[in-house]
């Protein structure tokens, strides 16, 4: 491969992705397209990158679903889903008492693991959540992992990575060597195909967001604005969860850590009311003008 084939790809990717290469991962790329370019019937990678010079859109979700990480497991880290038990969703059921409806949201989902571990430990809270319209929402930029994440089917070692075994005892049922998760749990999922570098207010306001391990990819700029989104997804009260290696900290004020929970953050008031000032504004001066004429 070129350096300016690497160049380009590097900038696609970017565009498309958020993933941000360094100048020294040239063997990753070479080793995840490789292998597509062959499938796809080119010589090299050469012939890939001028297809993808052309406009190709399927070659390009395949170049984008190559490149991009699905490393995951139910329970991953453990201690997020600590919270969730032990802090978050006990709060939440409090507050939410009048309107007995959670929404939450994994915001990359991947392979599934996530959303169904937040699912499996929403069904710990059955009887104080009976007669609520709960929903988890689950999406990732591949459409590939969505429908192995749909299908509820995982492998004995897929089982066997973080997930305790009177879990899979109790909510999946053996299939030859397969495992599939049980209907009920899969029903509390609803999936759908998502790029967070682009607008998804259309999803609605979240009680909690889950957005762990993706945005160690971006670059600064990339980040925060995925933060600021992300504050406009949560409602005021709502949780937004990062993975071990991610922080808000000297990227955006738009969120505030949660007290005594690391890895948990809250949307920043302040920057929320200045926000809202803001927008408010340019009405008020319309107003004024309107009334001077």
């Amino acid at each position: 491969m070129t350096s300016l084939d690497y160049e380009f790809l590097r900038k696609f990717l970017k565009e498309r992705s958020g993933l941000d290469l360094s100048s020294d991962k040239q063997y990753l790329v070479e080793s995840r397209l490789i292998p597509l370019a062959r499938r796809a019937g080119f010589p090299g990678i050469a012939e890939l990158v001028q297809k993808l010079r052309s406009g190709s859109d399927a070659l390009t979700s395949e170049v984008v679903e190559a490149m991009t990480t699905n490393e995951t497991f139910f329970f991953r880290d453990k201690v997020p889903f600590d919270h969730l038990r032990e802090t978050v969703l006990p709060a939440l059921i409090r507050a939410r008492g009048s309107r007995r409806s959670l929404r939450i949201w994994s915001a990359a989902s991947s392979t599934g693991q996530e959303p169904y571990s937040i699912a499996m430990c929403l069904k710990e809270f059955a009887p104080a959540l009976t007669g609520w319209r709960v929903e988890i929402v689950a999406t990732d930029l591949s459409q590939g992992v969505l429908e192995k994440s749909r299908a509820g089917i995982f492998s004995q070692f897929e089982v066997q990575r973080g997930l305790p075994i009177q879990m899979l005892v109790k909510h999946f049922t053996q299939v030859g060597e397969l495992w599939q998760l049980n209907a009920d749990i899969r029903a509390m999922v609803q999936h759908r195909q998502l790029n967070l570098l682009q607008d998804f207010s259309h999803l609605g306001l979240f009680d909690v967001i889950f957005c762990r391990n993706v945005l160690i990819y971006f670059d600064q700029a990339t980040k925060a604005g995925v933060f600021d989104r992300l504050a406009r997804a949560l409602e005021p009260d709502g949780v937004l969860t990062l993975g071990a290696a991610e922080s808000v900290v000297g990227i955006s004020d738009a969120f505030r850590p949660y007290p005594e929970r690391r890895g948990l953050y809250r949307p920043n008031a302040d920057r929320t009311a200045q926000a809202g000032a803001a927008a408010v504004m340019p009405h008020a001066l319309k107003v004024v003008a309107s009334g001077a004429r």
